[in-house]
């Protein structure tokens, strides 16, 4: 099963890298950038088949290694 995370920073925690992108994109001459926020995505394949037992494993996954739940919020996706 492929299973999608997307990660990103909780509101009020302050973005470097999105300001960075927003300035960027702002040199490059797109205007009307009202803000960037930058995040990561996590793509995994898991030998489970059933969609409610892969969603709580990746869950568990996400609290315990791939986000700082403290700074940032994740979303998980059955892709198939």
């Amino acid at each position: 099963m492929k299973v999608r995370v997307t990660i990103t920073l909780k509101a009020g925690v302050l973005d470097p890298q999105g300001k960075a992108i927003e300035g960027a994109l702002r040199g490059l001459g797109f205007a009307g950038i009202d803000g960037a926020r930058q995040g990561k995505i996590v793509d995994l394949t898991l030998a489970e088949t059933d969609k409610d037992k892969a969603r709580a494993t990746v869950a568990d996954m996400c609290e315990k290694l791939l986000a700082n739940t403290v700074i940032e919020n994740y979303d998980i996706a059955i892709l198939g």
